[in-house]
């Protein structure tokens, strides 16, 4: 326990240090002389919108992020990033195999924590590309892909009323390191599903004996406690790190997926009332403190310069952070955007996207480029001067020219996005139609409510004229409704949103389902 508590110290104290320290001198690379092959860290923050990174939400920020804002000044801030979908499961899909998870069974909702895996064995992945051009690859976090837990004499758990017949030593033959990873060290879905103990490689490290309570019930390791878990990834994480260092000709992959500030809104002590926005702005100062943490790691094993450091997220705030109290305290997570997590209005789906790329991304810079993460697949591919298969990357655009500063334009023309509930919608350009009456999601008007019966069944937005999203244009612009409907209907029909061979949906997708289909709660 002693260890533990100076373990922890050590964090906190290099975690508010690193932001005291000047930015380290860096030599000036031109972009011909920068790594080809650069390391890569994605650190996917779990809801979090971009009104929580102080340089991106301005006066209406007021939770102390100095290392992102940091990671923001050495390098590129983009205003106009989305994830492909407003909940946890369907945007990992996305991040991790360039296809909209809309294409998949799953139709709504997301994942829990004994559902099987979304991703196929034969799907290649992100972490798949990058293994085959010769990286080491590393999930470390939160994985909430689904993955297959075992009973005894090797039967597969398919009825979770059954969890307390799993045989914790046996592996899963399903988890990250059978879809591109070599290595996991995390949490199978989110902070608040059950079971809660830490899977290492295929294995769980401690079996479930007791029955806890974070958020939502279940079996659990004794010695689990939910404020602990980010700790727990750091130091994983910083020992990935520091081996890597050692193999110097080998470049690496980190998938850095936080559990935070994801509920259970549980910020380790040290950081409790410091932000001074109750418990949800110190947790995400504690997510701050953490990416400020892996920063300085970066730099003492001498890796910064030939890093590209990523921070983004899954999704917007979800409500359970109090919107309304942070809001009277000044702070605004979602940033004057309309909606949160789960909806189609911009709150649901505008996330944070910050790039540090020494020698290659100029300090500074801010774009408006249009991205979606699933767009990771097809930059990283021409990175590699590799061509997609047709079995990747079906719905992914490549953004390289953004991070390098040779085009203001990503490559990205229109974007789907998708709700909670199952809802569509489709921008292009200025234009965002919503196939639905309300918000998709958790926010007015809610699906099935008596409000969103008395709506037009379409919503059309010039986010231009009315970021807000307040007035809808659909009766006065037919036919800019009726052509952002074809273009998705195109895209449905193909199995994909980019230039190749049409691929077939995994199964039947109905983009504006009637008033009465039941709704997901």
């Amino acid at each position: 326990m002693k260890r533990l508590t100076r373990f922890v110290c050590v964090l906190a104290f290099s975690g508010f240090v690193a932001a005291q320290e000047p930015a380290p001198e860096r030599a000036k690379l031109s972009k011909a002389e920068s790594p080809a092959r650069p390391n890569v860290v994605l650190i996917l923050a779990d809801d979090m919108s971009p009104g929580d990174v102080q340089v991106l939400g301005g006066a209406s920020s007021k939770i102390p992020t100095p290392h992102l804002d940091r990671l923001a000044q050495e390098g590129l801030r983009c205003t106009d990033a989305h994830s492909p979908s407003a909940v946890c499961t369907p945007t990992r899909y996305g991040l991790l195999t360039g296809r909209y998870a809309w294409r998949t069974p799953l139709q709504e909702s997301v994942l829990f924590g004994f559902d099987p895996p979304l991703i196929p064995a034969e799907r290649k992945t992100l972490g798949g590309l990058f293994h085959q051009h010769g990286y080491r690859t590393a999930c470390i976090g939160k994985w909430h892909l689904g993955w297959t837990w075992m009973k005894g004499q090797g039967q597969p758990l398919l009825d979770p009323r059954e969890a307390l017949l799993i045989d914790w030593s046996l592996p899963t033959p399903d988890g990250p390191t059978t879809r591109g990873f070599d290595e996991f060290f995390g949490i199978h879905g989110t902070l608040d599903m059950a079971p809660f103990t830490y899977v290492e490689g295929n294995r769980a490290t401690k079996p479930c004996t007791v029955i806890k309570r974070f958020g939502r019930s279940g079996p659990a390791a004794e010695d689990f406690e939910a404020e602990l878990v980010l700790d727990q990834l750091l130091a994983r994480s910083t020992r990935f790190l520091e081996e890597r260092a050692k193999a110097k000709e080998q470049p690496f992959f980190l998938l850095a997926s936080l559990t935070s500030p994801h509920t259970p809104i549980v910020p380790a002590r040290r950081f409790r009332g410091k932000s001074g926005l109750g418990l949800y702005g110190d947790f995400v100062l504690e997510t701050d403190a953490w990416v400020g943490a892996l920063l300085a790691k970066l730099a003492e094993l001498e890796l910064a310069e030939d890093t590209l450091v990523i921070f983004t997220a899954d999704n917007g705030t979800s409500p359970s952070a109090n919107l309304p109290a942070l809001r009277s305290r000044g702070h605004d997570p979602i940033g004057g955007w309309r909606g949160f997590k789960a909806d189609l209005y911009e709150g649901g789906h505008r996330v944070p996207f910050l790039a540090r790329w020494p020698g290659v991304i100029e300090a500074g810079r801010s774009s408006d480029a249009l991205l979606c993460l699933t767009d990771f697949v097809a930059t990283f591919a021409e990175l590699f001067g590799a061509e997609l298969s047709p079995d990747l990357g079906e719905d992914s655009r490549s953004f390289l020219s953004v991070l390098r500063g040779t085009s203001e334009k990503s490559a990205r023309e229109d974007l789907v996005m998708h709700s909670f509930d199952g809802s569509f919608a489709i921008r292009e350009g200025r234009w965002k139609l919503l196939l639905c009456a309300g918000s998709g999601g958790w926010s007015e008007p809610e699906p099935g409510t008596s409000e969103e019966a008395r709506l037009p069944p379409r919503q059309l937005f010039d986010l231009v004229a009315d970021p807000r999203e307040q007035k809808n244009l659909a009766t006065e612009q037919p036919e800019i409704v009726a052509r952002l409907e074809a273009l998705l209907a195109a895209h449905v029909k193909r199995g994909r949103s980019t230039p190749g061979p049409e691929r077939a949906n995994d199964v039947a997708v109905e983009t504006a389902p009637p008033r009465e289909k039941p709704r997901a709660k």
